[in-house]
């Protein structure tokens, strides 16, 4: 990595647990010539007292507090969700962009509501949707995009699993749920590959005992939109034989795989021999037969920034220090609260 040559982002987190710590700040850390984490909350003091040794930064037990305090030039929103829009917009006002965890918001009344704060205090508002930047992601959308297969008739995208769960994400009061947890993603790269188009939303949720809490642990979700593919999404605990997280059909090839390895075959048409249709009873009373020319090719992605963390931040960055537009956008991920939102009033649980 290069050095840089700018003046340095000041980071605050709220929120040190799956998203704050294991993502944030370990990927903040070898960023340290971009971002320096200064503050961080969290209710527990053990916590508080690793992120201290870790950054030398000031350690709060409540986000007002901290948002007080000032000297933040970003706020890292990692609370659980049902948090998400009371602390973003309290740093907004304050004078601090945001990088907010997804989801966005609860309600699509409630994204609109922070699109609106942020425009009104001229700071940047962008959502950590950095399956967006994933290599496997964008390989994918390259080969989709290069059009060697074909019309794009269906894509298939599975989060499967088969697993119990007990924690704070299985339960509604805090924002949990397959939807909100697994879905953002999910259909937030579906409108990504749908490009501007407004889909038609079909959605089946339902909770399973494998789940503790009262939130839905199996989603099925359909997108629809004219002159588009058809974009099938399904995201469960609930399967003990998971499927392959891609699934693209196309009328001159195929797609499938993972973000950590995929593999694509496609023919060119014009080397497909004249085949007429025919009334004729085929020959032994077969089915029509043929060998195609497949060529085939896959990708593996390298290890650096596999999970598309470090280009999400270095992104951001360039939008602080350089004036480059912002990368993802809370308008763009509005649509997918919309989704969201669709879906919960398809198939309450």
């Amino acid at each position: 990595m290069e050095r840089n040559t700018g003046s340095i982002v000041t980071v605050g987190i709220a929120g040190l647990g799956r998203a704050g710590w294991s993502i944030h700040a370990d990927y903040l850390a070898p960023l340290a010539d971009y971002f320096r984490v200064v503050a961080v909350c969290d209710p527990d003091p053990a916590r508080q007292r690793e992120a201290q040794a870790r950054f030398g930064c000031r350690a709060y037990t409540a986000y007002e507090d901290m948002v007080r305090a000032g000297g933040v030039e970003v706020m890292v929103v990692a609370s659980p969700s049902h948090l998400h829009g009371v602390q973003t917009e309290m740093a907004l006002r304050a004078g601090m962009h945001v990088m907010l965890e997804k989801p966005m918001a609860g309600s699509l009344a409630e994204a609109d509501h922070l699109i609106a704060v942020a425009q009104e205090t001229g700071r940047h508002l962008t959502i950590n949707h950095n399956y967006r930047n994933k290599p496997g992601f964008l390989k994918l959308r390259q080969v989709i995009d290069s059009g060697i297969l074909g019309r794009i008739i269906e894509i298939r995208m599975a989060w499967h699993g088969f697993y119990r769960r007990w924690d704070w994400q299985t339960l509604k009061e805090f924002g949990g749920g397959m939807l909100n947890n697994y879905g953002s993603h999910a259909v937030d790269r579906a409108l990504v590959l749908l490009g501007d188009a407004e889909p038609a939303v079909f959605c089946h949720m339902q909770r399973t005992p494998l789940y503790a809490g009262d939130a839905e642990s199996h989603v099925k979700i359909i997108l629809q939109a004219p002159g588009k593919p058809l974009i099938d999404i399904e995201l469960t605990n609930a399967c003990a034989y998971p499927q392959e997280d891609y699934l693209v059909m196309g009328t001159q090839g195929g797609l499938t795989g993972s973000d950590w390895h995929l593999r694509w075959k496609y023919l060119d048409p014009k080397a497909l021999p004249p085949r007429p249709l025919t009334r004729e009873p085929t020959p032994d009373r077969s089915y029509n037969h043929e060998e195609l020319p497949w060529q085939e090719e896959s990708y593996t992605p390298p290890d650096e920034d596999a999970w598309g963390y470090r280009k999400t931040w270095l992104d951001f960055y360039a939008t602080l220090r350089q004036g480059a537009p912002l990368a993802i956008t809370a308008q763009s991920v509005r649509r997918e609260i919309a989704v969201l939102e669709a879906c919960r009033s398809l198939s309450p649980v």
